[in-house]
């Protein structure tokens, strides 16, 4: 049966460790009071002289040892995102058939010009004009062959683009080699501008074949028709996007450190410290509950040193244990699981209420400020007519300052219904 003792004096105990004891210890109780006895301040002060930790590392100091001086862990990087400015472009084009006969006969007087159907690119209307039989140049009285890009819409500004016109032609083969393929396509880029154009309201820009006319290269390649290919980059301004994010050659998988030490909670290797929690044992390691609540980490210490003076042998099956009370075991072992999991177990929904009221006074108790949190945003989410009460006192005895807050405003909307 487990007993409680009074607070032992850490430096006497810590004078005795030198002395190896084999004798059974005595279970000594955590009878702690609702709120922490140890202030936060004292628990991350520097050691003092007299204190147990100057004391333990005097002695390992007289022992050689040297204390390892671990580098501080490296903080998260920043959130990080780029951007780009790109322009706004939308690509197109339109093939205008040209019938070779027509270039032979004198349908089409000089200076004519032919025009494409209208085609919209970049949400703008286009036409492709073609003067088979000559334009009027006018530095020369000469007529030479052209071909126009033109806007072909009333624009109140200025619209920008880039245009290529490239020839195109369908090859007769030859007699002999008719089995082995049919036509062959051949292309030819004509002209391309090397900036983007200003185009206004009904105007275009056009490219003269003086060197090599259409229906030259149409006979060269032994054709009786030619197209004229003309591209379009239409350019609408500039956008913002978002930068892609870089390839991940290695896809590293998340932390599963929580999971590691569930697994020890549940299968208790390595344990050195058993709690009894209304008559149930929990195994449990000391350096696990030290490094996650200060007020455990204390009681524990006392606990140690409490266990190096004590001389009785008759309860040699309790040496160990430490007792708890105050708190349901369903209560501790939900808090045990999320000191090494940092995360709550599963629930009941009947029991979900009880176990939060419960988790939120333990974690107050032993300074485990994120299950308080937690606990605390749960029982602000529970507050109706039924609880509000119970949950007002609740946020007052445990300073919750957010469910006094849930509290107040909930019988405040009810005071307006009521009027």
């Amino acid at each position: 049966m487990a007993h409680s003792l009074p607070r032992p004096n850490p430096e006497a105990s810590l004078a005795q460790n030198g002395k190896q004891s084999h004798q059974p210890i005595r279970p000594l109780s955590l009878c702690l009071p609702p709120r922490s006895p140890v202030p936060h301040s004292t628990l991350f002060a520097k050691p003092s002289p007299g204190s147990a930790a100057s004391a333990q590392r005097s002695s390992r100091a007289r022992r050689g040892e040297r204390e390892v001086e671990w580098p501080p862990c490296a903080p998260p990087p920043p959130p990080g995102s780029a951007s780009a400015i790109v322009a706004d472009r939308a690509h197109g084009y339109h093939d205008l058939k040209i019938d070779g006969c027509m270039l032979d006969a004198d349908d089409v007087p000089t200076g004519e010009r032919l025009l494409s159907s209208p085609f919209t690119v970049g949400g703008h209307r286009w036409r492709v004009g073609y003067y088979p039989r000559g334009f009027p140049k006018a530095d020369a009285y000469a007529w030479t062959e052209r071909i126009s890009f033109i806007l072909d819409e009333d624009v109140a500004t200025p619209v920008r683009a880039r245009f290529q016109f490239s020839f195109m032609v369908e090859g007769r083969p030859l007699f002999f080699l008719k089995w082995k393929k049919k036509t062959t396509r051949k292309t030819k880029v004509l002209y391309k501008s090397p900036d983007a154009e200003s185009f206004g309201a009904y105007s275009g820009w056009g490219y003269t074949t003086s060197r090599e006319p259409l229906a030259w290269l149409m006979r060269h390649y032994k054709s009786d028709h030619f197209t004229i290919r003309c591209d379009v980059v239409v350019l609408n301004g500039f956008r913002v996007e978002e930068a892609p994010p870089a390839a991940d050659f290695v896809a590293v998988p998340p932390s599963d450190l929580h999971d590691h030490l569930g697994d020890l909670l549940r299968t208790g290797r390595g344990a050195d410290v058993v709690f009894e929690v209304g008559g149930e044992t929990f195994a449990a390691h000391r350096c696990v509950l030290a490094a996650r609540s200060p007020v455990i980490s204390a009681e524990l210490m006392a606990a140690a040193a409490t266990m190096g003076q004590s001389s009785d042998v008759d309860d040699k099956s309790a040496a160990g244990a430490v007792r708890v009370d105050g708190v349901e075991p369903r209560v501790f072992r939900a808090l045990l699981y999320f000191a090494y999991t940092d995360s709550l177990p599963e629930m009941d929904k009947d029991e979900q209420d009880a176990m939060y009221r419960g988790l939120l006074a333990a974690a107050d108790r032993y300074s485990l400020a994120r299950l308080k949190l937690i606990c605390e945003d749960k029982l602000c989410k529970r507050v109706d007519v039924g609880t509000v009460d119970a949950m007002l006192s609740i946020a007052e005895h445990h300073r919750c300052d957010g469910l006094k807050k849930a509290c107040v405003d909930f019988l405040r909307g009810t005071r307006v219904r009521g009027h």
